[in-house]
């Protein structure tokens, strides 16, 4: 399989090196080994069930929630192996923000939704909180939208707006990389595009990684994209790894052919 994983062409902000997870006696993820590059779009593609969410739950240690998980190998972020056991893990997810598949607001103002993460971190001035805010918003492109409603309920906006508020809250603690779970999969096509169009502008800072089920999706906005699919024993295997120009144009495997143009997924 090592012919049909490629290096990306930029600084590696993760590097992911013989990583196998199980859940109890189950082996979902073999033998995981790619680098995921800084500044960059990484889409993580496969049918159903290969693992790619777990595999994106990898890196901020979410696995750890789950009973009976055990992870083997190593996960490099900035050449600091995140599951050493003197890993801070509370500081890990600082650094590595999630946003999910349908936005999951807290039951509060948009203002205090943004803040709940640097409050939880020890800013606390007023003053530095309403900068926070502010600057947040406007990464996602949303100050001059709720500038005059932040006292207002999150959970009043529309679906689209609540996302990018969701995005903005990951942002305000001031993370490395950006992880989205099928990010769009709830929102309508304006949202969608809208949303998309933030990914490639936040992608000149941070670095993102996304799973997605859209390969239309996987095409416009991914740099990388990783293909993962289940072997016989029903593990979940990186299938190959490149940039998203060569994947889609001119794939090494069948496999990964046949997935793409909708043979089978």
């Amino acid at each position: 399989m090592a012919d049909r994983i490629s290096v990306p062409k930029h600084n590696a902000k993760l590097k992911i090196r013989a990583v196998n997870l199980h859940y109890g006696s189950f082996h979902a993820l073999g033998d995981i080994t790619f680098d995921i590059p800084a500044q960059a779009i990484t889409a993580i593609i496969g049918p159903s069930g290969c693992g790619k969410s777990t595999l994106l739950r990898l890196f901020n240690r979410m696995n750890d929630l789950i009973p009976g998980c055990r992870i083997d190998g190593e996960v490099f972020l900035n050449d600091e192996n995140i599951y050493d056991k003197d890993m801070d893990v509370v500081e890990l997810r600082k650094k590595i923000g999630m946003v999910f598949q349908k936005p999951n607001l807290f039951p509060m103002s948009i203002y205090e939704n943004v803040i709940i993460g640097p409050k939880h971190h020890g800013v606390h001035h007023k003053s530095d909180l309403a900068g926070i805010v502010e600057h947040s918003l406007r990464q996602v492109g949303m100050w001059d939208e709720v500038k005059d409603i932040l006292k207002k309920p999150g959970l009043g906006l529309a679906i689209g707006q609540q996302q990018r508020l969701c995005i903005a809250r990951a942002l305000a603690v001031e993370p490395e990389i950006l992880l989205m779970d099928e990010s769009c999969s709830a929102l309508d096509p304006v949202s969608t595009a809208t949303v998309e169009e933030l990914m490639q502008e936040l992608a000149e800072k941070y670095c993102i990684i996304t799973v997605t089920h859209n390969m239309e999706q996987a095409a416009r906005v991914s740099d990388m994209a990783a293909f993962m699919m289940i072997d016989e024993n029903r593990i979940g295997r990186l299938h190959e790894y490149s940039e998203t120009s060569e994947m889609f144009i001119s794939p090494k495997d069948k496999l990964t052919e046949d997935y793409i143009t909708g043979r089978f997924g």
